[in-house]
């Protein structure tokens, strides 16, 4: 999952960045306005963590820029602002939740994940395809009841498929989605074909279908069909 940080206090951001980085996340961080609405005007993210009070600018000015280019980003504002009215205008302008400062890494951990869920499973704890079970709160996969050990890349690239049944993504937006911007310019794919051969084995290896077909010279599809 990639995510957006815009936060200001460069000690706050780089614990915040190192945290969720240790629990999988790709993340970028900015520390100014002009930044932070330039990386989120051009550039997919599936979470934008906004602190409101930028040097520069209003991280609510982000939240409106977002909605007006119909974002699908799940909208995270932080604040040290313990006002009923910032946390009023930012849910009015589009913003998923709220956190106020100083808080706890592991809650704003559990309301990005929050966020994402409601975002790309209807607020589902547990996805379901076919013969596929994922818990999203815990990160079980289960295949016909029976526990499918992956690591977080291949945990990672099956919810990708998942939130994009039925649809063909490239071999460029899987690399971005779990390694970050800088990926694109690699000469090789090979690392992406490694995960998804090795998600095939494990899952197949549990009895389930083969359901990642590919699309010669494009990318892949997940798909029943």
């Amino acid at each position: 999952m990639k995510i957006l940080l815009i936060e200001d206090e460069k000690k706050l951001a780089d614990s915040i960045s190192a945290f969720l980085i240790r629990d999988g996340y790709i993340v970028e961080t900015v520390n100014d306005f002009e930044q932070g609405i330039i990386r989120a005007a051009i550039n997919e993210y599936d979470c934008l963590l906004i602190d409101i009070m930028l040097p520069d600018g209003s991280g609510l000015d982000i939240v409106k820029e977002l909605k007006k280019i119909k974002s699908n980003a799940g909208i995270l504002i932080i604040s040290a602002k313990d006002s009923l009215d910032d946390k009023i205008i930012g849910l009015d302008l589009g913003a998923d939740d709220y956190v106020t400062k100083p808080f706890h890494l592991a809650e704003l951990n559990a309301r990005i994940k929050s966020v994402l869920r409601r975002k790309k499973f209807g607020g589902l704890d547990q996805v379901e395809y076919q013969e596929i079970t994922i818990n999203t709160r815990s990160g079980e996969v289960r295949v016909h009841e029976k526990m499918v050990d992956l690591t977080k890349k291949e945990y990672q690239l099956l919810l990708f498929f998942l939130s994009n049944p039925d649809r063909m993504v490239t071999k460029e937006a899987i690399a971005e989605h779990l390694w970050g911007d800088y990926i694109i310019d690699v000469d090789s794919f090979d690392f992406i074909y490694a995960h998804i051969k090795n998600l095939r084995k494990k899952m197949r290896g549990a009895g389930g279908r083969d359901y990642i077909k590919t699309v010669y010279g494009l990318g892949y599809k997940f798909t029943d069909h």
